[in-house]
Order: structure tokens, then sequence, then C-alpha cells
């Protein structure tokens, strides 16, 4: 019996790896799609693997389908901003059509961006604007929303300031957010990829907790007592985007500091809060909590 062919998009990132790897756990066949100027170190990495390498035109739709034909399911781990998210991702999503690829998994691995208003967070209304190219054809796609990355609480993420012994929140410190590691993450997706009856939606979470839940996680796991700041309300947080934004010029940079801002925000209000959650769909899962995490640190 043949294995399946995952056709997977941003495969030499950091999650696109995972994903990667995950996949060919499972014994899928990957064929990674790679642009022409890719560094030869990053697709030999590959291909030490067993990844069949795909270079391809990204703004060529003939080229894209050539690349994605037989295979079973297209997968985004594409990384960017519209340039990236909307047009080229729209280019892969009519490559794979042309070449009857039955499924189609984008790019989004965030918060629950179909609850909130746009204006609200710009990485995710561009993929909310992609969206909207994607749900007028007759591909079968399928959305994973994961929270935010359990792994950005030791670092990117300035909610555990492990050198002040605090927990940094804004708005209540009983609210509940998503978190799930990346590698959690891909090996849901690449679960997914090879699973034929997906929905449109499907959302997991390694952990729902509150800040002050990770009060009680990092004091337990350091052995030091961490104690709640509140920096303000979510009216305030709101009111600092904005600042932000009009003192910095518009940037190419995909995560600049006034986003990583509004994401805080969207968890910190609750709005994007997944459910029902899909974590025992493929019950060989084992989910890693925020606990492991932050003692692996």
């Amino acid at each position: 019996m043949n294995k399946p062919i995952i056709i997977l998009a941003g495969a030499t990132g950091d999650l696109g790896g995972r994903i990667t790897n995950a996949l060919l756990q499972r014994g899928a066949s990957v064929k990674a799609l790679v642009r022409r100027a890719t560094p030869p170190d990053k697709i030999k990495k590959l291909q030490t693997l067993g990844v069949s390498i795909a270079e391809v035109d990204f703004g060529n739709t003939a080229s894209l389908s050539q690349a994605c034909s037989g295979g079973s399911c297209v997968v985004s781990a594409l990384s960017g901003l519209r340039d990236v998210i909307v047009e080229t991702q729209s280019a892969l999503l009519h490559g794979a059509i042309a070449a009857g690829v039955p499924r189609f998994i984008p790019s989004d691995y965030s918060i629950d961006f179909t609850k909130l208003q746009d204006g609200t967070n710009r990485n995710l209304d561009l993929r909310r604007e992609f969206h909207q190219r994607l749900d007028k054809t007759s591909i079968a796609a399928t959305t994973i929303f994961n929270g935010a990355f359990t792994d950005m609480l030791t670092g990117q993420m300035p909610v555990i300031l492990f050198k002040w012994k605090r927990i940094l929140y804004w708005g209540d410190a009983d609210q509940r957010m998503d978190f799930t590691t990346k590698d959690n993450t891909a090996a849901f997706t690449a679960a997914a990829a090879l699973d034929p009856s997906t929905p449109r939606f499907l959302r997991i979470a390694g952990e729902q907790i509150s800040f002050r839940d990770l009060v009680h996680i990092a004091s337990d796991v350091t052995g030091t007592q961490f104690r709640l700041l509140r920096a303000g309300r979510l009216g305030s947080l709101k009111m600092m985007i904005r600042i932000m934004r009009g003192i910095m010029p518009e940037t190419q940079a995909i995560y600049p500091p006034w986003q990583g801002m509004q994401y805080m925000h969207n968890m910190c209000s609750g709005l994007a809060k997944l459910a029902p959650l899909d974590n025992a769909r493929y019950p060989d899962l084992t989910w890693t909590i925020a606990r492991e995490v932050i003692a692996a640190r």
C-alpha cells in the first residue's frame, strides 16, 4: 500500500520542521515545497530525513500545481505578512486545487480569530482575509487553532518574570487562556493531515491556565515564591497598542512589539477562547503542560 503524500510548504521553518518530523513518524511521505533561493544546507537537512524536494515558483500556479500532483493534503506552515499569508497561500491553494489535491490546511495555528473584530490583530486579520478566499473554493479545508505556543512562556512572551519572581498580567488574573507547545501542535497537525474526515475547524490546547495558575506553577517548579503583578486594565493595554503603532512606522517585521501586545490583549480578553476542544480526536497524542515547559527552562 502506497504511503499518503503530504505536500508541505514552510518545511524549512521552525514549526514546519516539527510538522515534517511528526509526519515522518506517522509513516507519511513528505514533499517539501521550497523556493529556488532556499539555502542548500536547509534542503540537504530535509533530504537526509527522507523528504522529497520540489523547488517551485510560489508566484506561479502552474509550477505549484505540478509540485502538488499526487498529494493527499497540502499543509501550509508559511510565515509572513500579506504577501505570504494572503497572496502566496492563495497561489498555493489554487495550485493544490488545479492538481486535484482534496484537502488543505492553512497556516493559522493561533487563537480563534473568527471571534475577533477586524483591526484587533494585524497578523490574524491577514489570516481571516485568506479565509475569505479559501471558503469560496470547493477544497476541504481544516484550520487548526492552538492558542499560544507554551514554549513562549519562558522566552518571547513577557509574562513570567523570573528575575523579579512576578507573573505580569493585564485585566483579570483568573482569565483562562489556551496554550499548546509547538511539538504538540505539529503532532496534531500531522495526524489531521493524514485524517480524511477532519472538519473545517479543530481546536486544541495542551493546557488552559490563568495568570494565577502560573503563579502556583512557577513557584512550585522554581522553589521560590512568585506573585502577581498587574500591569493595568485591558483598556490601558489597548491604548498602549494604539500609541505604539502611532510612534513606530509600519514595519515589515512579522512580530513588532505592538503585534505581541495585540495578541496578549486578545488572549486576556477571553474573546478568542477555544471551545470545544478536540484534544481527544487522536488518542495516541500526549499533551505537554506548562509545568513541564517551565521545568525544562
